[in-house]
């Protein structure tokens, strides 16, 4: 995963509705953008995908990278309630590579800059109710809400 304070790696992915190229869409954001990548067969990304729709519900600027072709990620997003701004990434995975992600879901946090300020790999509930405080939201999990504590990608 990217560190800190590195410059994010510039990239151009299809939106999974209209199919038009977005190009690295931080630079259209007045704040922070979180990047949740993910893939449609992750059972840990499928618990998440809620929580992804709440932390642009919350306030947060938000847009998915998924590993996989349009259909797919249409029927995902419609099953999971993942319903957030979502690219298509199908392999060979270029743009996760570039961000060195070693699972998902994993979130990048972008500022308006394009510099990473911040990344949290799995599902950890501290870890992203911090990003979504951080990317102005509120935070999107609490303890009873059926989903654990934290869980690795």
């Amino acid at each position: 995963m990217l560190a800190r304070g590195v410059r994010a790696p510039s990239f151009t992915l299809p939106d999974i509705d209209t199919a038009a190229p977005v190009s690295d869409p931080w630079r259209a954001a007045s704040g922070p953008t979180v990047l949740v990548f993910f893939k449609a067969t992750c059972p840990v990304c499928q618990m998440a995908a809620p929580k992804v729709a709440a932390l642009a519900e919350s306030g947060a600027t938000v847009v998915a990278i998924g590993e996989d072709p349009h259909p797919t990620l249409i029927a995902y997003r419609d099953r999971w309630r993942q319903a957030v701004p979502t690219l298509s990434e199908p392999a060979p995975y270029r743009v996760s590579a570039a961000y060195g992600l070693v699972s998902v879901p994993s979130l990048v946090v972008v500022d308006a800059e394009g510099t990473v300020v911040d990344s949290v790999i799995g599902w950890d509930r501290d870890e992203w109710n911090r990003v979504a405080l951080a990317a102005g939201g509120r935070p999107v999990s609490a303890a009873g809400d059926g989903l654990p504590a934290y869980r690795p990608g």
